[in-house]
């Protein structure tokens, strides 16, 4: 299984999922270990309007842990099989260990504040 998380450079998940400077990619293994990190660099403008759900999903990205996101980008994620958990925050290392251990709960809760509805 692999898991991307929006990113800043300080190793913390970006807020604004279209706008983050890059995706850590987790691979998993079966037994719920990160056995692979890579990053994939963010194509410029909003995440709903650019290519990033396909680019995700070619590489077998299968869930994405977001901070705030809107619901044309989960859509389209959604649309290329990628499961979204919404209002992630903190440092994406403790957050994949968090997630991994069943402890980040989706919120539900959709970002209103821009343009990609």
């Amino acid at each position: 299984m692999k898991i991307a998380i929006p990113t800043q450079d300080n190793g913390l998940i970006d807020n604004h999922f279209g706008h983050c400077q890059f995706y850590t990619i987790y691979t998993v293994s079966d037994e719920k270990k990160v056995i692979g990190i890579t990053t994939l660099p963010s194509p410029q403008g909003c995440g709903c309007k650019s290519n990033i759900a396909s680019t995700l999903q070619e590489i077998g990205v299968s869930v994405m842990l977001a901070g705030g996101i809107g619901q044309g980008a989960i859509n389209k994620l959604n649309e290329h099989n990628i499961e979204v958990v919404r209002n992630c925050t903190g440092l994406v290392d403790e957050l994949i260990v968090n997630y991994l251990a069943g402890k980040v709960i989706d919120s539900g809760d959709v970002c209103n504040h821009h343009d990609c509805h």
